[in-house]
């Protein structure tokens, strides 16, 4: 895996710490995607990190450590990583949408697509602890901003590859679509597969149940979005489970 760090206004030990990481690759892994997820889990596992016996100190240290950074540099590197994004960005720019939140959005890899796209519409990417590093990358885009609380509402709600790392996915779900309009539409792509260390094992079984429970929120399932991994859902009432259902998902435990 090759990643250019030349003129991406890293700071010092941002730098230090991916090149290191570029240089610890496993040269039995010849597969770019599989190299990234191998670094993903040497830090997991640096950190003393455990999937089933959870620590969030370690696991909140995990997440601000540079390799994600490396993450969002490998992704806007990757040709299929990057046509997805561009796919949601077009299914995006032909709707009405005037604003959108990316939850869990990293650095704006998506959302600078889409402000490409649209540069009339507002996108708002919600990270409570966005990186330095992240703020730099969406300076030169007036439609952009990180956002540190679920406030207002929007007419769309994008969520990529972030609920197979959270503790309760049901109840992370249901705060996402609270700050989404009745009408507005969700864009919801899930991996709750055993890729990497810090997808959660205790939510895999949601690959099987999630968009049943989704509906039983009060959202409308639309089919998948073409050419991506998402799933579109429109939002017709504000709707909470019941204690049954939410126990029978899991409710985090």
């Amino acid at each position: 895996m090759n990643i250019a760090l030349e003129n991406t206004g890293l700071d010092n030990h941002e730098l230090q710490t991916i090149q290191n990481l570029l240089d610890s690759q496993n040269p039995d892994i010849k597969d770019d995607l599989n190299q990234i997820w191998y670094l993903m889990d040497k830090v997991w596992y640096e950190y003393g990190c455990d999937n089933k016996a959870l620590d969030w100190s370690k696991i909140g240290e995990y997440y601000n450590h540079p390799v994600w950074v490396l993450n969002g540099l490998f992704i806007e590197n990757d040709e299929i990583s990057m046509q997805i994004r561009q796919n949601i960005a077009s299914h995006i720019a032909q709707s009405d949408f005037q604003t959108i939140l990316d939850y869990g959005g990293g650095f704006g890899s998506l959302a600078k697509v889409i402000a490409d796209k649209c540069p009339q519409k507002q996108i708002f990417i919600y990270e409570p602890f966005p990186s330095k590093y992240g703020k730099k990358c969406i300076e030169g885009y007036k439609n952009i901003s990180f956002i540190s609380q679920l406030e207002g509402t929007f007419d769309c709600l994008i969520s990529t590859d972030v609920l197979e790392h959270v503790d309760d996915p049901l109840e992370t779900f249901a705060q996402m679509i609270a700050v989404l309009k009745i009408g507005g539409e969700a864009i919801i792509a899930n991996c709750f597969y055993p890729c990497i260390q810090c997808h959660l094992p205790k939510n895999f079984h949601y690959r099987y149940s999630f968009n049943f429970f989704a509906t039983k929120m009060g959202m409308k399932n639309q089919g998948m979005l073409k050419n991506t991994h998402a799933t579109l859902f429109s939002k017709i009432k504000d709707q909470k489970l019941g204690p049954k259902l939410k126990s029978i998902g899991g409710g985090g435990k």
